[in-house]
């Protein structure tokens, strides 16, 4: 086996990782989307000091998060994708220095972000498509200075945007496609002075 990479991928009776995963010091990827039956990850994950990309895309049974996710400190992909019972993202995330894509698409439980999440000074994308249960975004995302990709569409329940979104000086796409709730679009918007594109079709009360 490559001890770079470890694809367990639709390994669909899988529950759980042994806790000596956190000896593979070199692990660089680690994929276990559609591992429908895993139930937790190990606290020992956070040991994986190399690792750059996590997928964990479709892990339906998978329920939380563990702090200890916050000590991958050379990881640049999280792939959370139809986490369908994730509720709340751990504060720790906001220790994750080098994390430049963040994808939440479809994580239909998922009711808000932490307010450290301004500290992910390397994000790049920010994918929060779909989250339907998604009201409100932290005002700290507003200190996402590296950010250049934000996908709010089909965030159904999110009725504003907050002021403070202009101060997103690298942005270059917004994607707010079927917003339906959202009711006003905010003046701060011009001083998003690198925006390329903004799709606010759909958008029914704007």
């Amino acid at each position: 086996m490559d001890s770079k990479n470890l694809h367990l991928c639709e390994c669909s009776k899988l529950q759980k990782l042994p806790t000596s995963i956190g000896q593979l010091n070199g692990l660089q990827n680690l994929e276990l989307n559609d591992c429908s039956s895993l139930q937790e990850l190990p606290a020992s994950i956070g040991q994986l000091s190399a690792l750059q990309n996590l997928d964990l895309t479709n892990c339906l049974s998978l329920q939380e998060l563990p702090t200890s996710i916050g000590q991958l400190n050379a990881l640049q992909k999280f792939h959370l994708k139809h986490f369908s019972s994730l509720q709340e993202l751990p504060t720790s995330i906001s220790q994750l220095n080098a994390l430049q894509n963040l994808d939440l698409k479809h994580c239909l439980s998922l009711q808000e972000l932490p307010t450290s999440i301004g500290q992910l000074n390397a994000l790049q994308n920010l994918d929060l498509k779909h989250c339907s249960s998604l009201e409100k975004l932290p005002t700290s995302i507003s200190q996402l200075s590296a950010l250049q990709n934000l996908d709010l569409s089909k965030c159904s329940e999110l009725q504003e945007l907050l002021t403070s979104i202009g101060q997103l000086s690298a942005l270059q796409n917004l994607d707010l496609l079927e917003c339906f709730e959202l009711q006003e679009l905010l003046t701060s918007i011009d001083q998003l002075l690198a925006l390329q594109n903004l799709d606010l079709s759909g958008c029914s009360k704007l």
